[in-house]
């Protein structure tokens, strides 16, 4: 038996050890959890770089359209070496189609020029999704 002192009523609380050991588990766990997720959270959307850039006329948060979604472009070069450089001239040159048939417009179809500290701002949004 542990005993803790219940400062509210200044009795003990006895406590069976190993219910001490899982509650002292969990709250390990239940922290551990919080810290993940904190450090997995999406960025801030750059809303006005997506408006200007009219991202949202061929991309979704989280479903195909004319064009993939930030998720399924997260999912597959999240974890790909150099995928951001990558990804951050696509975005400033436009070219061909990395899956389906449409091709990502050049900045001046989207909304004029774009520049590499944008077009990086954009990548780690699209990429923390």
């Amino acid at each position: 038996m542990i005993q803790f002192r219940n400062h509210r009523t200044d009795g003990l609380i006895l406590i069976d050890r190993t219910a001490a050991q899982f509650l002292t588990r969990f709250l390990t766990l239940a922290a551990a959890a919080l810290l993940i997720s904190a450090a997995h959270a999406a960025e801030p959307e750059p809303t006005p770089l997506v408006d200007q850039q009219h991202c949202m006329f061929c991309h979704t948060d989280n479903a195909a359209f004319l064009a993939p979604s930030f998720q399924q472009i997260a999912e597959r070069y999240r974890n790909v070496p150099n995928a951001a450089a990558m990804l951050e001239h696509k975005l400033r040159m436009g070219g061909r189609a990395h899956w389906g048939d449409m091709a990502m417009p050049s900045p001046a179809e989207r909304g004029g020029p774009l520049s590499a500290q944008d077009a990086h701002t954009l990548v780690q949004w699209v990429l923390s999704h």
